[in-house]
């Protein structure tokens, strides 16, 4: 079923594995689990994918600060227990400038120096996103700030389809240049299904004169129904195909899990075949499939055959 699928949809896409030759680079995003006292399955997941020498690996940071004590001590465990390079998101939302400056300092007197800078969505409950009336307003106030508390590198968020809030694609564009001239090295995008929508953003992007590194951010379909919610209130569009893929299907079954390696597998075969080298997978903090997709680009534990 699974194969016969993706031969009848795109045959001219089909690329062996094995035809990779060129180093790739991943990484993984986790949130923090709700208890850290009963955190075993978290910390299984982030060993298993370590495993792989990612270039990073991030950790997610609430709206308002929500999850910053968590957070703070998953990153510095990372730190003192294994050879990875964390990097901490950090928002603003919800926070006066110096309430954000501060969490900053607490990150970096723990010896975080590399931030996902983000404005941050509107706290639960409320539709539209409303400044602290001492708070920066958005992402590129934020950086801005932030090079005054300590020396970061900071990575972006990056929207292909454009954020919620912007106008236009164009808009998107520049608020992404404002945000480089603030002091962003990089970004990473919300997740996509349509590959062909990356790749124009790319495109359109580099010929505005961007030229940061814009990784694509990979999402496993763990659960079709919340990769739903996710994509309407991030503006993610989901195909028709995708739809009637998963249709009937559920969810964490064997048949829901061989059919988003599929899928995921395809999309990284199509970025590779493109000339994207990097990528970034939003893990759900289980890291079977991350792993599986990892494989067949080649990327592999040490000792692991191939």
């Amino acid at each position: 079923m699974i194969a016969s699928f993706f031969r009848a949809r795109d045959k001219k896409s089909a690329m062996s594995f094995s035809d990779k030759n060129e180093e790739v680079s991943v990484s993984f995003e986790f949130f923090p689990p709700a208890d850290l006292n009963n955190a075993g399955r978290f910390w299984d997941s982030i060993d298993d994918l370590a495993s792989l020498n990612p270039s990073f690996i991030s950790i997610t940071y609430g709206a308002g600060g929500t999850t910053r004590d968590r957070s703070l001590k998953i990153l510095q465990r990372i730190l003192a227990e294994t050879s990875l390079d964390p990097i901490a998101h950090l928002t603003c939302v919800g926070s006066s400038k110096d309430e954000a400056d501060d969490m900053a300092r607490q990150f970096h007197a723990a010896g975080i120096t590399r931030l996902v800078a983000l404005r941050g969505d509107p706290p639960g409950g409320q539709d539209d996103f409303s400044a602290h009336p001492q708070g920066y307003a958005n992402a590129t106030e934020f950086i801005q700030g932030l090079s005054k508390v300590a020396d970061f590198d900071i990575t972006v968020a990056a929207y292909p389809e454009k954020h919620p809030e912007s106008p236009s694609l164009e808009h998107e564009i520049d608020v992404l240049k404002q945000k480089i001239d603030a002091g962003a090295k990089r970004c990473i995008t919300q997740f996509f299904f349509d590959t062909d929508v990356y790749l124009r953003f790319v495109d359109k992007a580099r010929s505005s004169g961007i030229d940061i590194p814009i990784i694509p951010g990979i999402l496993p379909i763990l659960n079709f129904s919340r990769v739903q919610d996710l994509a309407a209130r991030c503006g993610a569009h989901i195909p028709a195909w995708l739809i009637d893929l998963f249709e009937g299907i559920e969810t964490s079954s064997s048949t829901n899990n061989m059919l988003a390696a599929a899928v995921v597998i395809e999309q990284c075969d199509k970025l590779y075949a493109a000339g994207v080298r990097d990528f970034h997978f939003y893990t759900l903090n289980k890291s079977d499939l991350a792993r599986a997709v990892c494989h067949s680009l080649g990327v592999r534990a040490e000792g692991e055959s191939t």
